[in-house]
């Protein structure tokens, strides 16, 4: 099974110049992680734009899915930011019949020393090879319905509705 792997920025991408939270999302690291870790599945990485996930629109979002469905794959990752992925799923839900899509991201940047990203990755590689066809955010350790799933702010985390 080849996965293909699709990213869109996000603070997994992100990179930070000082203090006052200046960043810019820098080049996908998803590629360096799954290096690191010596993965051995097949995939393929493809960039749709380097966006924070708040400055994603409806035309962006039509953009993955339709990159998702010239695709000839059946398995997709997407890297995503946290604040808007719950719609981004929706919208992939709503458009893409038949493939099996977990959208992943962390909330510190994965050039960080201490960050969520590897974990988070990891997650959703093995849950894009277990799960049926359908959308999935994969977060904190968990897969989750993206009907039934919230990012709560205050307590940094994905959690249930």
């Amino acid at each position: 099974m080849k996965i293909a792997i699709i990213t869109t920025g996000g603070t997994i991408d992100k990179i930070y110049f000082d203090a006052k939270s200046d960043y810019h999302v820098g080049d996908p690291q998803i590629k360096v992680i799954l290096d690191k870790v010596g993965a051995t599945f097949e995939y393929a990485v493809s960039e749709v734009f380097q966006k924070d996930s708040l400055d994603i629109t409806d035309e962006d979002r039509i953009l993955i899915v339709n990159r998702i469905l010239e695709s000839d794959a059946s398995s997709f990752i997407v890297t995503h930011g946290t604040d808007t992925m719950v719609e981004t799923a929706n919208v992939l839900r709503e458009h893409v019949p038949g493939k099996t899509i977990v959208l992943v991201g962390s909330l510190t940047p994965a050039r960080f020393r201490e960050t969520d990203a590897e974990f988070n990755i990891g997650v959703a590689v093995g849950a894009v090879q277990a799960l049926p066809e359908g959308v999935y955010i994969a977060m904190n350790g968990q897969i989750f319905n993206p009907d039934s799933v919230r990012k709560n702010r205050a307590e940094n985390r994905f959690e249930e509705l």
